[in-house]
């Protein structure tokens, strides 16, 4: 009697292929087509076929089904492969993106060339922001480090024109209400600077638009430079000057999956960077003395 798969299809000669299912749009984002979320849409667009018929969101595959996009093949990982992973020292006036009317720079334009896979950015940086950006191949990993429900902190430096009162500083913990919601930092500490300009280290756990120069806008302050240096477990090293990126090594990418609950192909079931938890550093920590840097 034939065995057949989730999708209701014969399998070939995979014994265990059953057992090896999983769910379409992770396969798709685990070979680096893009993020889950936008497989989901892919296949809800009605772009992906499995063994010839349309595929519907929530579809499992195995490794004997032929997955296709728009008539074209698509090579599923099943073996253990690590990602892709590396990180970026965004410059002021790049763009986080790949298409842009307007014809600036995008940080795409500055990362190696890839055969049979794409870069996916984990969260953006606006077009004035500078710093840290994370790229990988995996789509998983890139929706365990920037979905919003696992509420992993951003650190970033930030230059203001003035200086924070205690009150300040206090409003900013508590929660300042924006134009999209309630806003608010986890940790904010003073370090350092000449004059007017005041530089400032805070920790958040969003990746709202604009979100922190919108909150110093709302204590009347204006932020003239804005750094990201950490994102999650991975820090900026200090080696990665503005324009250059950085592969992690096999070891820093399998901690980076380790910190995430995630296997290099298989994804665990616990959450990650929820309040309390550790956040070792993937690389050398980012603790210079912002004052130390000029004005840029």
């Amino acid at each position: 009697m034939p065995r057949y798969s989730f999708l209701g299809r014969p399998l070939k000669n995979d014994p265990n292929a059953e057992t090896r299912s999983e769910k379409l749009h992770k396969m798709l984002a685990a070979a680096g087509v893009g993020s889950r979320r936008d497989m989901e849409a892919l296949i809800e667009s009605g772009a992906v076929t499995v063994n010839g018929l349309p595929a519907k969101v929530g579809d499992r595959v195995g490794p004997d089904d032929l997955v296709k996009i728009k008539g074209r093949a698509v090579k599923l990982v099943w073996e253990e492969v690590l990602p892709k992973v590396l990180i970026y020292h965004k410059q002021d006036g790049e763009i986080v993106s790949r298409d842009d009317p307007e014809g600036r720079t995008s940080v795409f334009d500055k990362l190696p060339r890839l055969k049979g896979q794409r870069w996916i950015s984990v969260g953006r940086l606006d077009f004035n922001t500078e710093g840290l950006l994370i790229f990988t191949t995996s789509g998983e990993l890139a929706n365990r480090l920037s979905h919003p429900r696992y509420e992993v902190e951003r650190e970033y430096a930030v230059r203001v024109l003035g200086e924070l009162t205690r009150e300040h500083m206090d409003r900013l913990t508590a929660g300042i209400e924006l134009d999209d919601g309630v806003a608010q930092v986890d940790s904010i500490f003073a370090a350092g600077g000449e004059g007017a300009n005041q530089w400032y280290q805070l920790v958040i756990r969003e990746g709202r638009n604009r979100e922190v120069r919108r909150l110093f806008e709302a204590l009347g302050l204006t932020v003239s430079r804005l750094i990201r240096v950490r994102f999650g477990p991975v820090a900026m090293p200090p080696k990665v000057k503005r324009g250059m990126f950085l592969d992690l090594t096999d070891a820093q990418v399998r901690e980076l999956l380790k910190w995430c609950g995630l296997t290099a192909d298989q994804p665990a079931n616990k959450p990650l960077g929820r309040r309390g938890e550790d956040a070792s550093k993937v690389g050398h920590p980012y603790r210079r003395r912002i004052q130390g840097r000029g004005n840029g």
